[in-house]
């Protein structure tokens, strides 16, 4: 059988074939010269959103003043429908644009708890994101709960336990093992913010709900670059943030998603004013409201909001499902340039071959993966980001990304450890890596 060989070619031809590559020039680049794979952590600047900032400042909050909330006390709604239809394939009236993602993680674990009354016992596990971990636990302590953590990485946690994994993915047999009629929740990712795993959403969710409990998804990593199908998967809760392949800023605000189906079962601990049938009655009782506006603490950031809506307006132009394709693409090139070059040097794939298998990024991992990752920065103009203990994670974000761009990155990396130039430089103690 004949192996292609990767080369600049390949990469042009791909791009020539693109069905997105108008996009990344709605993008502002003030450095053509970096190749950035980091889409993961935080995406580019798109050009609307600098002139939709300075639109809503000059025009809106500058000559209206307190009057302007009159058209945006209810934006987290509309943001949140157009999010829900963009990326998540969900219908409307069951996103909101608000907060961060911990504070809505939070806000639904201990409701998903609270519906379920007598149940003592929650499931995450070990490979999640640390937030949600640690936000986890301190619920379980707080609440009287038993944690249960699935080991899927081997770095164990609050009640470990040892299951069957690849790529840290929990599989729903393997998650069955350990549900009964006394778990409530079960938290998992979407995509795993390491390994890139996808996790079958409908399996698992179908799989808790046979046993009565509710499962809340973190969808962070994947949001904007692969489909959800919330609604389809039969999602019951879901919560991610905007700034990674959402292209929306540096803490933008996060979304938090609730079916239509358990809307008015549940009722969040933080019971602001915003969730509030009659809100500005301002009465002695809270009575929530029995739409999505239930699960709103206080007043959504307007201008946050803003530059949620211009990228995700992008992502609905340019259609979820090419989107994803061209992740798919793009991580296929990454793992064949890994196999044709950074095998050799050492490295090694952590994350599924299958496409559909993983989201819109891979992990690479390598005996001095911290000391490349920080070389590649600062000699080569690369940007990855580095995951402990041993991990280089590198991502295509399928509208600022061209796949030239890719195979530009891994062909600067390959220079950067075939010539151990990356030993020359000294870390400069940044703890943001």
């Amino acid at each position: 059988m004949s192996i292609t060989v990767i080369n600049e070619d390949f990469a042009s031809k791909l791009d020539a074939e693109d069905p997105l590559k108008a996009f990344k020039s709605e993008f502002l680049i003030t450095d053509p010269s970096v190749c950035y794979l980091d889409g993961n952590s935080l995406g580019r600047l798109p050009k609307k959103t600098i002139d939709e900032v300075q639109s809503f400042m000059l025009n809106e909050w500058g000559p209206e003043l307190v009057d302007g909330w009159s058209h945006w006390i209810d934006q987290a709604q509309p943001a949140g429908d157009l999010l829900a239809r963009a990326a998540l394939g969900a219908s409307a009236g069951q996103t909101l644009v608000c907060d961060t993602t911990s504070v809505n993680f939070y806000q639904l674990c201990v409701a998903a708890i609270n519906a379920r009354p007598g149940r003592k016992t929650v499931i995450i596990d070990s490979s999640n994101f640390p937030t949600d971990r640690y936000v986890i636990a301190g619920i379980a302590e707080a609440m009287g709960l038993k944690l249960v953590t699935l080991d899927t990485d081997g770095s164990g946690g609050p009640g470990a336990v040892a299951i069957d994994s690849e790529f840290e993915e929990v599989t729903a047999l393997e998650l069955a093992k350990h549900l009964n009629d006394d778990v409530a929740l079960v938290t998992l990712q979407a995509v795993n913010y390491r390994s890139g795993v996808r996790q079958d959403l409908k399996a698992i969710t179908d799989r808790v709900r046979s046993h009565g409990g509710l499962v809340v998804w973190d969808c962070s990593h994947a949001t904007g670059s692969i489909k959800l199908d919330l609604d389809d998967n039969g999602v019951d809760l879901a919560v991610g943030c905007t700034y990674k392949y959402g292209n929306s800023g540096p803490g933008s605000p996060a979304w938090l998603y609730v079916s239509k189906r358990i809307q008015t079962e549940l009722r969040v601990p933080i019971q602001g004013w915003f969730a509030q049938d009659k809100q500005f009655e301002m009465g002695p009782d809270f009575e929530p409201a029995d739409t999505i506006r239930r699960f709103q603490i206080a007043s959504p950031s307007i201008i946050g909001i803003r530059g949620v809506e211009v990228a995700f307006e992008m992502i609905e132009r340019a259609g979820i499902d090419r989107i994803e394709a061209k992740a798919a693409i793009g991580t296929d090139l990454m793992i064949k340039l890994h196999r044709q070059w950074l095998q050799p040097l050492g490295f090694e794939l952590a994350t599924p071959s299958e496409a559909a298998k993983r989201g819109g990024h891979i992990i690479l991992t390598h005996p001095e993966a911290k000391q490349i990752a920080y070389a590649m920065r600062k000699i080569s103009k690369v940007v990855p980001d580095y995951r402990e203990p041993d991990a280089i994670r590198l991502a295509i974000s399928p509208l600022a990304t061209s796949y030239g761009e890719v195979y530009e990155g891994f062909d600067r990396l390959r220079d950067l450890v075939a010539s151990s130039d990356y030993l020359t430089v000294s870390q400069d103690g940044n703890r943001v890596t």
